[in-house]
């Protein structure tokens, strides 16, 4: 039986000429709707994806005047299975070196799948559960998933955090990224957010960088929405923007 998807929303698609021009405005986007909500709650929940193409965004954001972060809790949405304890490319050390370690922020929550892969989905999930996610940043995958979701993606999951096998073109990614050597480095497991629960969150900011995008950019916004694509299931959301470079918006043209 087919399943149909209902579109709510046309998303705000923007592009800069550069990398670090999105950064930088998306980084403004972010930051503007950080110091609304903090004005009117006492903290806000966010979460970031831990990837190269998010770099130009969060650097900018780490300057961003202004923000109460200790009033701020941050998640993050995938993690490896199977690295050592304190390898570089663990999203989590990512993460942390790039952005949340320069910044005094209230409670940070990061996966550790070292006490057991399941026992970490089980408890994250709880983690994310606790309050409504006030705001994700992610990007897009060369093959289109959204956090660990490689196609075919389970647009109606009904959990929040699991086990995945990672698809070859996503271990790939990583590869022509530059945080492996090779394939053979690469992870085959890995626990992310699934895509019901990040589309929980109130707002999306997806920063999307790099001619290698473009076809995933292209089957986002105009491909038919389903877990071929993981990406366009940021069309169900009502309030997304997708903010994209010179390379990346090529793929509009």
């Amino acid at each position: 039986m087919s399943v149909q998807f209902t579109e709510v929303t046309d998303l705000a698609v923007t592009a800069y000429p550069d990398r670090q021009t999105m950064g930088r405005m998306s980084a403004r986007d972010i930051a503007t709707d950080l110091r609304k909500r903090l004005e009117g709650q006492a903290s806000v929940r966010i979460i970031f994806a831990s990837a190269p193409s998010q770099r130009e965004m969060l650097d900018a954001l780490r300057d961003e005047p202004g923000i109460d972060w200790r009033r701020v809790t941050a998640f993050h949405m995938d993690e490896y299975i199977g690295l050592t304890p304190g390898a570089p490319q663990l999203f989590a050390a990512w993460l942390r070196a790039t952005f949340l370690d320069h910044l005094p922020i209230g409670a940070v929550h990061l996966m550790d799948p070292d006490d057991g892969p399941e026992r970490c989905a089980t408890n994250y999930a709880a983690l994310l559960a606790a309050a409504p996610i006030d705001i994700v940043c992610l990007g897009i995958g060369v093959n289109g998933h959204i956090a660990f979701n490689d196609p075919p993606a389970d647009f109606r999951d009904v959990s929040a955090v699991k086990i995945v096998e990672l698809d070859r073109e996503c271990r790939t990614q990583q590869v022509l990224d530059g945080c492996f050597a090779d394939l053979a480095s690469v992870p085959s497991r890995a626990i992310t957010l699934t895509v019901p629960r990040l589309l929980d969150a109130d707002r999306m900011f997806c920063v999307v960088p790099g001619r290698s995008k473009r076809e995933a950019v292209r089957r986002t916004l105009f491909g038919p929405i389903g877990p071929a694509c993981p990406a366009t299931a940021l069309r169900l959301h009502p309030r997304c923007a997708l903010y994209l470079d010179a390379e990346s918006e090529s793929a509009l043209r």
